[in-house]
């Protein structure tokens, strides 16, 4: 019967009772013929026909999002099992021993945490993917990616630790770097594990929304004739819970639409997340199956283990599948993690043994979900304890090899399995399999007879190791010694044993190891000087441009250069023509993986919006998350597929750290390199646009990434060697970071480049521009302006020489962090090596025999000025935009923000007056003849 009871009991619970049975009869014979004769597609395309006729007839029919709870590839479907079950098993066993040693042993001295339960969990669904499908980078193959979920890095320690990739001192130094010997870290982290990790998993959801544009790079890889990625299958393992982060599923439609079936996501449905059940009144695995088959997704459900498919073949009504619907997942967290004992024998402390525990569950599931007389019918034959050790089908090696087959094979979309398991599967105790403290779990805990006068360390250590005799006799580990438990000993097979042998010859067949990361950097050929010398010359008189816009200029002759070229990615979230860059659409194209089947409306034009196969700009559309995932694929093709692609990423800069500083983070754990570039950027350039889009603060918070080098050019000439500097760093020199750049949207004349001299000056972050002396000065301040405000700096030059013949130098501060930076490496060389030669830092060496106090304006919070006054003996007053944005004009807003010329000039004559080399009537005097407000409140409490 090819329709089935599971089937027949699903739609009896969304419809209304048959009136007809002998035409339904009919109409389900005729749907089967069809199926038997004419096959899937054809019936489909028959019933797609049917359901359209019938809502034109105005009926409403159901969305069918989500199918029956049951297993989505039926059993007589199901591939025959390649491995050797029994040798997998034992290899799994060891694992997971190993996993909860190392937790346990970490935390027995230390309390530096782990977690025991998510791999515990998602042991079989980690262990038949290393032995089968994970593919290890190899002569002809390029290695799949895998997104481990973050808190199961016990098990991928532990498994390399099997395979001989670790010893055992780096797993007793688990979440302790610093040890001698080395050690391991906390989550899968590249910065820590270079050799190791690939890609950052926590925090949760990262691994999701990477692994999606991740596939998707692959394409645009392959389909620009930069690698060969098609046999490279991207894999995200997470948890049900984690599904609610917004990233996780925030961008899973673009999979869909891509038709993206080099990715598998596994999502492991433990029923559980740290506070509870996650949809304890309803089902989550049916809530992630509507979702993902909206988004386009093939969805396989793996619910039930073997034990339940002789269950299921005789459930001749469908009973047995209606009431799987019925029970919510918070009673089948009940089910598992329910104490077995009665209120007094929890009351008295009376415990029962394992025998007695999956009696009474046994016999609790037989009264509680075998609820009816033709349930109880389907498993009389079976004891209680054989009803409590019906298995989940994550657990089931079975179940999980024909998901991933069917995934790997399946053609035209992406595919998410969902996978029903047990959280801390197979852990004894109190805080044990299914109980809701599982995953805090660090320490194993069996109740243990009351012995008198026993003290708190002598009963907590024989709960310890009555809990590790139980894990051991749970999963057969006799080599283990009662002796040895107290130790909490590690164990690997020897090299000649079955397991291990097992273990080589698996991975060698999928071409090596996994997790790997390519270490091996291939520097690229520097890019040609001439691309960058356009943006040397001055613009014409009264015809100036912004920054934004010679960035553009740049990016379109990068594009053509000989040498780096092809390897450039411009991506951007939907913004292209705030920043000028149509133009770069129709002459480099937008990636489609279709091209483009349709006629643009600009079609003709200058800027036509072209799509195309081999496009090679990024076209995000409203979507930081997403593009920020994809600057990272770019950015890291260097080790992942032995390319050197070059990321440019351009966004709001608003929009920018604050919103994606997750995936920052992550980025520079997976040692990502490219360049950021934060356009509309500072708090007074983007007029009109008001509070939330105005940003003062990106540069400090960049600074918080170690690997982030921060600028903020004024000038094209400045922009031109940040680059080109930032290209031969990352990309020639193999230097581990990546750059953020602020570009302006406000035109300006851009002067001529004054000469090579300027150049270290620009890349240390800190130049002279201008210097101006009146005749006659005796006064002398040092003004430092930075991004579009160095222009209010050279202004307030001007009135400073005119108006009260005072003289000043103009510097170009292009970045306080590389200052910062190199001051603070200064000052620890100097502080731990007293008796050598003291290092100067650069800012110091350029302002520090300078006259007259030094005044620095900003377009950011005077926070990020001040973060090289410790080097300037207290002579730096800084100005900023400390406050929320508003709606104005750019005047009116460096004036409200204090940061124009005018309260530069008074910010410099009080300086001098503060050295005593002023009178105060001066001053005074200054701030009534340039306008200013004295009275005004503070900018950042209005």
């Amino acid at each position: 019967m090819l329709v089935t009871p599971d089937v027949l009991a699903h739609t009896s619970a969304r419809l209304p009772d048959d009136v007809d049975p002998q035409e339904t009869a009919e109409w389900l014979d005729a749907i089967e013929a069809v199926l038997k004769h004419g096959g899937p597609e054809r019936a489909k395309f028959l019933l797609e026909t049917l359901i359209a006729a019938t809502e034109r007839g105005g009926a409403k029919m159901p969305g069918g999002v989500t199918t029956p709870y049951v297993n989505t590839i039926p059993v007589e479907n199901q591939p025959q099992f390649p491995g050797d079950r029994a040798v997998e098993r034992r290899i799994k066993s060891i694992v997971r021993w190993n996993a909860m040693a190392m937790v346990l042993k970490a935390n027995k001295n230390t309390n530096v945490g782990g977690h025991i339960s998510t791999f515990a969990s998602a042991a079989t669904l980690y262990e038949v993917g290393f032995n089968h499908f994970f593919h290890g980078k190899s002569a002809d193959h390029p290695g799949d990616v895998v997104f481990f979920q973050g808190h199961a890095s016990p098990g991928m320690y532990s498994r390399a630790f099997v395979e001989g990739r670790l010893d055992e001192l780096k797993l007793t130094n688990f979440r302790q770097e610093l040890q001698p010997g080395g050690g391991i870290s906390s989550y899968p982290h590249p910065w820590l594990m270079p050799d190791f990790w690939q890609y950052p998993t926590v925090s949760m959801g990262l691994g999701p929304i990477m692994s999606i544009y991740h596939a998707r790079y692959n394409r645009y890889l392959r389909d620009r004739g930069l690698a060969q990625t098609d046999k490279a299958r991207v894999w995200a393992f997470l948890g049900d819970g984690e599904c609610d982060e917004p990233e996780s599923l925030g961008s899973i439609s673009l999979a869909g639409r891509e038709k993206l079936d080099n990715l598998t996501w596994v999502i492991n449905c433990n029923l559980q997340r740290l506070d509870g059940p996650v949809r304890g009144n309803s089902k989550i695995i049916q809530e992630l199956e509507g979702i993902f088959r909206g988004a386009g997704w093939n969805v396989i459900k793996v619910v039930w283990g073997t034990d339940w498919d002789e269950l299921l073949k005789n459930d001749h009504t469908g009973a047995l599948s209606r009431r799987m619907m019925e029970v919510v997942d918070g009673e089948y967290c009940n089910y598992v993690g329910r104490d077995m004992r009665t209120p007094d024998e929890v009351k008295t402390g009376r415990l029962i043994s394992e025998e007695e525990d999956a009696e009474r569950r046994g016999q609790y599931i037989r009264d509680t979900f075998f609820n009816t007389p033709e349930l109880k019918a389907l498993v009389e034959h079976l004891s209680n304890k054989q009803v409590a050790a019906l298995k989940r089908g994550g657990h089931d090696p079975l179940k999980v090899f024909a998901a991933y087959k069917a995934a790997t094979e399946h053609k035209g979309q992406p595919t998410v399995i969902l996978v029903k398991t047990v959280k801390g599967y197979g852990i004894p105790g109190d805080g044990g399999q299914g109980k809701f403290t599982t995953h805090q779990l660090k320490k194993l805990t069996v109740q243990v007879e009351a012995v008198p006068d026993m003290k708190p360390e002598e009963k907590a250590k024989r709960q310890m190791l009555a809990a590790l005799r139980q894990f051991r006799e749970r999963f057969e580990l006799p080599a283990i010694s009662d002796e040895e438990l107290e130790h909490i000993p590690f164990y690997r097979p020897s090299a000649d044993s079955a397991e291990a042998k097992y273990v080589q010859a698996r991975r060698a067949a999928l071409g090596g190891p996994q997790p790997f990361r390519n270490n091996q950097f291939v520097p690229c050929r520097p890019p040609e000087r001439k691309n960058f010398e356009r943006l040397y010359a001055a613009t014409i008189a009264g015809k100036g441009q912004s920054t934004t816009l010679a960035w553009v200029n740049l990016m379109t002759q990068l594009c053509r250069d000989a040498n780096v070229g092809p390897l450039l990615v411009p991506i951007v979230p939907d913004e292209g023509q705030t920043f000028g860059m149509p133009p770069m659409y129709k002459t480099f194209g937008m990636y489609s993986s279709v091209g483009q089947t349709y006629t643009p409306v600009d079609k003709g034009s200058l800027s036509e919006y072209r799509e195309s196969k081999t496009g090679q700009i990024l076209q995000e559309g409203i979507n930081e998350a997403g593009s920020m995932a994809s600057w990272i694929a770019a950015g890291t093709a260097y080790s992942t597929h032995g390319v050197n692609t070059i990321p440019f990423y351009i966004y709001y800069s608003m929009f920018g750290f604050q919103r994606i500083g997750d995936l920052a983070w992550a980025a520079a754990d997976a040692r990502c390199r490219g360049f950021l570039m934060g356009a509309t950027a500072g708090r007074t350039t983007i007029n009109g646009e008001g509070l939330q889009h105005e940003d003062g603060h990106s540069h400090l918070v960049a600074m918080t990434i170690p690997t982030c080098r921060t600028y903020d050019p004024a000038f094209a000439y400045e922009l031109a060697v940040i680059v080109e500097e930032g290209i031969n760093a990352m990309y020639v020199r193999g230097e581990e970071c990546f750059y953020y750049l602020t570009v302006y949207n406000e035109s300006y004349d851009m002067p001529a480049m004054p000469g090579e001299e300027v150049r270290d000056g620009i890349i240390k972050g800190l130049y002279p521009v201008k210097t101006v002396r009146p005749e006659g000065a005796k006064l002398e301040v040092q003004l430092l302006g930075s991004g579009v405000i160095l222009n209010e700096a050279l202004r307030a030059q001007g009135i400073l020489a005119e108006k009260y013949g005072v003289a000043s130098t103009v510097y170009s501060a292009t970045s306080y962090q590389m200052l910062r930076k190199d001051a603070i490496e200064c000052e620890r060389h100097n502080r731990l090596h007293p008796d050598t030669t003291k290092k100067t830092p650069h800012v110091t060496q350029v302002l520090g025999n300078t006259k007259g106090p030094i005044v620095a304006t900003s377009d950011y919070m005077r926070a990020l000025p001040e973060t090289v006054a410790p080097y300037l003996n207290g002579r730096l007053l800084a100005l900023g935009t400390d406050g929320f944005g508003r709606s104005e004009t750019r005047k009116a807003l460096r004036r409200f923000f204090e940061v124009d010329a005018e309260n530069v000039v008074v910010a410099a004559l009080y300086s001098l007056f503060q050295q005593g080399q002023l009178d105060p009537g001066t001053v005074k005097k200054a701030v009534a003849e340039l306008g200013i407000s004295p009275d005004s409140p503070h900018p950042w409490t209005v």
